[in-house]
């Protein structure tokens, strides 16, 4: 059993404009008697751009049918673009996020030699006692680092033309 996220009555008609559904009407099958081959009562909802599709023959009653079917439809829709949604902001956050390899460090500090290299911009320099005691070592790489960030919008500038 699915269970399935609903969508308010009046939230229905903004979620699904009308431009965007095929209503089909039949006559329903199963038991009922004459009824059931004298009525258009069961009825198909859908949704064109994304092709989801309800039917609907559980009531005696096309716009009982009907109703139903449109809430089905707008719930399907609602979980599509959610999980959409979701899908656009996962890629977007593991984008942003490393995989922790090794080769993503972006700096190395090497005591015994007093450097720290700098793997962004690859540069070294030397002062590691000075750079953790919150010394002017730490400008150094400020030039650099912003070099490399215009060569990366340029980089950017230039795939988006």
């Amino acid at each position: 059993v699915a269970v399935l996220p609903s969508v308010p009555e009046n939230k229905i008609a903004a979620a699904l404009p009308p431009s965007e559904l095929r209503i089909d009407t039949m006559r329903a099958s199963g038991a009922g008697g004459q009824h059931v081959n004298t009525t258009d009562s069961a009825v198909r909802v859908t949704h064109i751009p994304t092709g989801i599709v309800a039917n609907m023959q559980e009531e005696r009653s096309q716009h009982k049918n009907k109703a139903k079917a449109l809430r089905l439809v707008a719930a399907r829709v609602h979980q599509r673009r959610k999980e959409e949604e979701l899908k656009k902001r996962s890629s977007a956050r593991s984008s942003l996020m490393g995989g922790g390899d090794r080769s993503e460090r972006i700096r190395t500090y090497n005591y015994p030699q007093d450097r720290i290299t700098d793997h962004r911009c690859k540069v070294s320099v030397s002062g590691v006692q000075n750079w953790l005691g919150g010394g002017m070592t730490v400008r150094k790489f400020g030039p650099y680092m912003y070099d490399m960030e215009r060569e990366e919008r340029v980089n950017a500038m230039e795939e988006e033309d």
